[in-house]
């Protein structure tokens, strides 16, 4: 169907004028849990001037476990799809970190192009990886929220990515709706409560934690890069979209990379 050019008014005729919208510059998918309550906020506070934000979600019970994170995978394309479906998505994610590790890249690259195959696809669990790369981190320290089975993935998923997870500290949370509560003054002494002088990086796991909030402030304190998995996604997907804007104020990787 084409678009209309004239409209008619009662004072005349009028051309209809569109230019490229409000986000001309890249348009950012994200596939979130049902429970999720963080990463709308966060992506708002690091989106450029012309860049959209997009949102879908996916079925879950409010306990992130295993199980659980399994089965939602399986609503990965559907929810991909309702995410503009006239094909304008530049990059879509799957937005939860053990989400995207206990399923696995592969599949979830698969599951968000078969809802929308023009775009390019990415995880959260992506973005990390490739932030910790930008640093030339190998030996890794990991904060968590989650429960034990979930972290003993984290290690093995990592650890066949070529780093060295010198230590995973979990606070064996299973409600997401309690991960979201983790106030940030706790989770900068989490941070500098697990780090290890030999340690590249720390990684903050988890985009239900508010790590966005300290995360300069915690790397100013250990004097190292600090990754959060809420800025490596976003991060990932906007230099995806050839956006290449430099943020201050959350994290070295804004800034550097």
């Amino acid at each position: 169907m084409s678009t209309p050019t004239q409209v008619s008014t009662p004072n005349g005729t009028l051309d209809i004028q569109l230019d490229q919208g409000r986000h001309y510059r890249a348009k950012l998918g994200f596939v979130l849990l049902a429970t999720e309550q963080t990463i709308e906020d966060d992506a708002m506070r690091l989106c450029p001037a012309g860049v959209g934000m997009h949102f879908s979600r996916i079925d879950i019970p409010d306990s992130i476990t295993v199980e659980s994170l399994t089965q939602a995978a399986n609503g990965l394309t559907d929810a991909a799809r309702l995410i503009l479906p006239d094909g304008s998505l530049d990059v879509v994610s799957y937005a939860c970190t053990s989400g995207s590790l206990v399923v696995g890249e592969d599949r979830v690259f698969a599951a968000l192009n078969a809802g929308q195959p023009q775009a390019k696809a990415t995880s959260l669990i992506t973005g990390v990886i490739r932030a910790l790369h930008a640093f030339k981190a190998k030996k890794i320290v990991i904060g968590t929220p989650y429960v034990d089975a979930i972290n003993d993935m984290e290690v093995d998923y990592l650890t066949a990515r070529g780093f060295d997870v010198m230590a995973i500290h979990g606070l064996n949370i299973k409600a997401d709706s309690d991960m979201v509560r983790v106030t940030p003054e706790f989770i900068y002494d989490f941070g500098k409560a697990i780090d290890q002088p030999d340690a590249d990086a720390v990684f903050m796991s988890c985009g239900a934690l508010r790590t966005l909030d300290v995360v300069d402030a915690l790397e100013q304190s250990l004097g190292k890069p600090v990754i959060c998995s809420n800025q490596a996604m976003v991060w990932d997907m906007l230099r995806l979209a050839d956006i290449g804007d430099s943020l201050n104020g959350f994290g070295r990787l804004f800034r550097e990379h």
